[in-house]
């Protein structure tokens, strides 16, 4: 008889990218167990999904209840009551009091693409601005608004149209050398999007900008201080509408429940969240003022799985356990000691010649390595070359499980935000053994 794996890599779909050929057969905390008998340290997270680790107790017992009692009570017929109790569990963590209607979906790119539905009825105008190295979804609509790599929508034009592109404060996107101030990137960005509106896009044809306040796929990258102040500003002045993407930023990932509660003063039109809202169970949404949202006649939005009532009974366990769990402090004690790593390694004389810079928030942290054919990033010794797939193999190898992001030589870290410091202590030594090895090997 074939092997899982085997069988896995005969009959599904191409399409689907894969790391590795391992099959997952149980997860709990902070690891993952395989079909060949490995246990795996998991700083992926599912990508930022299982924010409390696998298999959350709490969480566990809230879904298996539900599954005895209500499965799926559809949107389009009533109200489901754990989705109603979400909705209660979560108005007092928004980071505006505008925010003040839901509307629950499945998955992150089907609530991205529901914020533009709001965006577009809601004032009349059609083009969407993005910003370069974006990522918001794979699906027919938001393979237009994804700029992080092309392989999300390369051979499936015409895309959706309307959508245009702004540069990231990122130096790599301006051509800058990886040394430049956060306050030009800022003011060279915020240029470039004011040349956009005069060049390309009228703010009277412009519903919205949509935005991550941490660039994800694009390389980990927060939004420098005063760029999202700026964006405000902007929206503001013309009558264009902020989305702000917290589908991977969301739910504590970068030490506040919001990303966007770091920039108090930006105040979101509409939020797109998803990923670590239920733990692992599909689930996403979108938040937004009542007044836009009545704006939609019944019945323009809905879905038959939106706000499936396991994934709500899921989603609220979770916030439970962030009101009594302790999480937030945690993710600032452990953040402490991954961005120590860090900082470390960049200052140790061979090591942090091979790296460009080490960036994130809270448990959301991504290090960038430099490269031999990047001349923004000029090292004074010879850098390796691939360096963060040959480093991501090298945790591989070690039993911990890690990915690369962006076009560019960049890691990502994504650890539970529950882990424990012997678990972070453990991972941390993986990465810096992985790191001094590909070093080493040139």
């Amino acid at each position: 008889m074939a092997s899982l794996a085997a069988v896995g890599a005969k009959h599904v779909a191409k399409g689907v990218g894969r790391f590795t050929e391992m099959v997952m057969t149980e997860g709990k905390g902070s690891y993952l167990k395989t079909e060949c008998g490995r246990t795996i340290l998991d700083f992926t997270c599912g990508i930022g999904v299982t924010n409390l680790g696998h298999c959350h107790p709490g969480v566990t017992k809230q879904a298996q209840e539900q599954v005895g009692t209500l499965t799926h009570g559809q949107i389009n017929l009533g109200y489901n009551k754990p989705q109603i109790e979400l909705i209660q569990k979560l108005l007092p963590v928004m980071p505006h009091k505008s925010l003040d209607s839901f509307f629950f979906w499945n998955s992150g790119a089907e609530a991205v693409e529901a914020s533009i539905k709001l965006a577009r009825h809601a004032t009349g105008k059609q083009n969407i601005i993005v910003v370069q190295g974006s990522y918001h979804g794979r699906t027919f609509g938001t393979m237009a608004l994804t700029k992080s790599k092309t392989i999300y929508g390369a051979g499936y034009a015409p895309l959706m149209p309307g959508v245009f592109t702004t540069p990231y404060p990122y130096w790599h996107q301006l051509g800058l050398p990886h040394t430049t101030a956060n306050e030009d990137l800022v003011e060279n960005a915020l240029y470039r999007l004011e040349l956009l509106l005069k060049q390309e896009t009228a703010p009277r044809d412009t519903a919205a900008l949509i935005i991550e306040p941490v660039l994800g796929e694009g390389g980990y990258i927060p939004a420098p201080k005063g760029y999202l102040e700026g964006l405000r500003r902007i929206c503001d002045e013309h009558g264009i509408l902020l989305i702000i993407d917290e589908v991977q930023t969301g739910f504590g990932r970068t030490g506040k429940y919001f990303a966007i509660e770091h920039w108090p003063e930006v105040r979101p039109d509409i939020m797109v969240i998803a990923k670590g809202i239920a733990n692992g169970f599909p689930l996403s949404g979108i938040v937004s003022r009542k007044e836009l949202m009545d704006k939609q006649p019944a019945g323009s939005q809905g879905g038959t799985y939106a706000a499936n009532a396991v994934s709500c009974a899921a989603a609220c366990a979770v916030q439970d356990a962030f009101r009594t769990e302790g999480v937030f402090e945690n993710i600032d004690a452990r953040s402490h000691e991954i961005f120590g790593l860090f900082n470390d390694l960049k200052a140790d004389p061979v090591i942090g010649d091979t790296i460009a810079e080490v960036r994130g928030l809270g448990l959301m942290v991504g290090v960038e390595f430099k490269s031999p054919t990047d001349r923004y990033t000029p090292a004074q010794g010879k850098v390796p070359a691939n360096m963060a797939s040959r480093v991501q193999n090298k945790c591989l190898e070690k039993d911990l499980l890690v990915l690369t992001t962006s076009v560019y030589q960049t890691i990502r870290f994504i650890p539970p935000l529950n882990i424990s410091k012997e678990d972070m202590a453990k991972g941390c030594d993986i990465i810096r053994n992985a790191i001094t090895e590909v070093v080493k090997e040139g």
